[in-house]
This record gives structure tokens, sequence and C-alpha cells, in this order.
């Protein structure tokens, strides 16, 4: 024991030396004409980490405007203020900025000077969560790699506005005001990249149209969702994880292989108003299906592969790649059926 209480404070001494070493040696390797001019350009509201010079943080400063960005600024760092417009002047020098976040600020849509965003060329994350946008900003810089745009008061995407931006990877639309007329067939139009799409508690009633085909993650939880058009998934072949909880999902609003998808690997219907399990893919590793109204689970219909064939080729064959099932909320009583483990081989967790 004392051996361990010794090695454990050596162990602590040697870190607190490293770190120690490190921030002295970052003092001294600055020099004195750089510190003084990184000092001198920096606005007397923010600060400027002499660790960190291409970085700016105005965060929870009470600020009702931008200060004057200096041209060596990377990295800015303005939420949590009282922020309500972005104009021109303060990002004249700006030209390198590549990620600005504004989040919970009070910006609105008529506080966007026109074009102000888009003038800055090499930005890659614009953070705009928590304001008071009524509609997505226009037009945005065509190099961004992630647009946050959650818990504003979005109900409209003006056309085209995402039609240059070949680079984005992750789009944000959660927990605004979208209605299902506000998704048209080319909204997405452009987004050739994307990967991530979160459109989570907004007031859709219909699954959103022409998603981009290379998404990976498409979050559609706290809508009011009711069906699965046949074949939806079809044009988004790669979509990996879904996830429709909280919807108003029934049996009769899922086709009968809706969700037998090759592609997806973690489905999420929970809190919907399912009475069976719908058909899976062999792939399907994680599954949750809690807060339904399940009243029986029968392991040899839910079954991807027959278990008779399963039996046959073993670990060899194409056994259900099940991992994490979860049932919990409905009317199922245990103990969880021997066929379901039968199946489901590589089950390492079922929630009943």
């Amino acid at each position: 024991m004392i051996l361990k209480v010794y090695t454990s404070l050596l162990l602590l001494f040697l870190v607190n030396s490293v770190w120690a070493r490190s921030v002295r040696q970052v003092y001294d390797d600055l020099d004195p004409d750089h510190w003084s001019r990184y000092t001198s350009e920096c606005p007397q509201e923010c600060f400027c980490p002499p660790s960190f010079p291409n970085a700016l943080y105005c965060d929870n400063k009470g600020l009702k405007e931008i200060p004057s960005i200096p041209a060596r600024i990377w990295y800015l760092y303005l939420q949590n203020n009282q922020i309500e417009t972005l104009s021109e002047k303060p990002f004249v020098n700006a030209t390198h900025l590549r990620w600005i976040n504004l989040n919970k600020n009070k910006i609105t849509n008529s506080g966007i000077e026109n074009g102000v965003l888009s003038k800055l060329k090499r930005l890659l994350y614009l953070f705009l969560e928590d304001n008071e946008l009524e509609e997505v900003p226009a037009p945005l810089p065509v190099g961004l790699e992630q647009l946050r745009l959650a818990k504003n008061k979005i109900s409209r995407i003006p056309e085209g506005v995402f039609s240059h931006l070949e680079n984005l990877t992750m789009l944000d639309l959660h927990q605004n005001s979208l209605l299902d007329s506000a998704l048209q067939s080319d909204t997405f139009q452009g987004l050739s990249n994307l990967m991530q799409l979160n459109i989570a508690k907004n007031s859709l009633k219909k699954m959103p149209l022409s998603i981009p085909a290379n998404t990976l993650q498409l979050f559609l939880d706290n809508n009011s969702i009711e069906v699965i058009p046949e074949n939806y998934f079809s044009a988004i072949p790669k979509v990996t994880f879904l996830r429709l909880n909280y919807n108003k999902l029934s049996d009769d609003g899922i086709p009968p292989n809706g969700f037998n998808v090759s592609s997806i690997l973690d489905l999420q219907l929970s809190h919907n108003q399912l009475t069976k399990i719908p058909p899976i893919n062999a792939h399907l590793e994680h599954l949750h299906l809690d807060h339904n109204k399940i009243k029986s689970v029968n392991g040899t219909q839910i079954c991807p592969v027959s278990i008779a064939l399963e039996e046959d080729y073993g670990y060899y064959g194409n056994i259900p790649r099940l991992r994490y099932l979860r049932l919990d909320g409905n009317e199922i009583q245990p103990p969880i059926p021997l066929d379901i483990m039968i199946c489901f081989r590589l089950l390492q967790a079922v929630v009943i």
C-alpha cells in the first residue's frame, strides 16, 4: 500500500514537472517583440493566450458587438454573449478564420449584414446554435465543413442555400421549427459529402425528401413521423446510424422490409407505437425498441436468417450480428425466449 502511494506521488511530481517545463518553455520561446505585438493587437474585452496565438477568446464577456479581429486569428470564440449583429467591419483583417463559435447570442437574420459570412473564404466551422435565427443564413462560405444551427427558430431554408457547400460533412438543424413544407426535393442539393444530418426536435410528419446519398448518420428524433415510404433507404445506401425515437410510427407505417437494410448498424425506434419487431437485416448490431407497445417476441419470426440454416453453418455462416437489444417499457414479460438467444448468438446485452 505504501509503495503504491509513493509511486503515485512520484508520478504526480513528474507530470507536474513536465507541465511546468512546458509552460515555461512556451513563455521562453516567445519573442519579446511578438509578445508585445500580440498584446497590443488583442481586443481589451478578450483573452489572447500566448500558448495559442491563433485563438481569440471573447466568450462570456457580455459583449453586444464583435470587436475587431486581428489578422492572425484562426479560432474565434464568441459564445455566451449578447451579440445581435454580424457586420463586415470586425472581420476586415480576419482573412484566416477557420472556426467561429457564436452559440448562445441574440443574432437574428436581419442582424447579419449581407455577404459577411460568404466573405470568410477559409472558414471551416460555423457555430450559430441557440440564437434568434428564423431561416438558414445565406450566402455561406463555400468551404464550410460543419454548420451548426440547432436551437434557433428556423422555419425556412432559402432555395439553393446549400448548393455550393460541397465540403460540408455535418449539418445540425435540430430543435428548430421546420415543417415538411420547408424540406423540398432540392433543399439538400449540392451536399455531396454530407455524412451527418440532424433534423431532430422539429415538426416533421413525413420523412424528409432527397437526403444526400453519402449520409451516414440521420437523426430524426422527436418529430411526428408516421410513415416510412417504400424503398426510402435505397436512396441513402450508406446510412449506418438511424434515429427515429419519439415519433408516431406504427406497424402499418413501416413497409414489410423497411428497415431490412444492410448498411444500418444502429437502429433506434424507441418511444413509438409499434406492437411487433419489424424485420431487420443480419448486419444490424444495435436495436432500440423500448417504450413501444410490443407484447411478445418470437425469435424464429424476427431472426433475419433461418435458424436451421444457422445451426448448419454455425459461426462460419452469415449469422446475425445483433449485439444489443433494448425492449424495456413494452409489455414483454421475462424470461428472454430461448430462440432469441439461438438466433442472435453475438448478443451481449438484452434489456427487457
